[in-house]
């Protein structure tokens, strides 16, 4: 069963306004995102479903890469590093999320 199914109205208009603000490169909204896919709560993983569903056909040639470790072993200094790198290699990288919080990258296509 569709998670659609589990939102109400209000939900219904949180998830488009966080897919608006998301695709605006809004902090906030990027922010709320992470959060809800963060969450242990089931309703707020299917909101979070929702936005990355509706999210998904705007994503073009996007990839999605993890990294995790152990604390202290430089995974947000790694980040940091490579969206620098991407951004000097004229890639377009917009955003990136660390384990930190929340990075917005200005100067890039999206």
């Amino acid at each position: 069963m569709s998670s659609r199914a589990f939102l109400s109205a209000t939900e219904d208009a949180s998830v488009a306004a966080l897919v608006a603000g998301v695709r605006a490169s809004e902090p906030r909204a990027l922010a709320k995102t992470i959060t809800l896919a963060e969450s242990t709560r089931a309703d707020h993983r299917a909101r979070a479903q929702r936005v990355l569903g509706d999210l998904l056909p705007h994503t073009g040639r996007s990839i999605r890469v993890g990294i995790t470790g152990v604390p202290g072993v430089g995974k947000s200094t790694f980040i940091e590093a490579l969206g620098l790198h991407l951004l000097e290699q004229g890639t377009g990288a917009a955003s990136w999320i660390g384990n930190a919080g929340v990075r917005r990258w200005t100067g890039c296509g999206s």
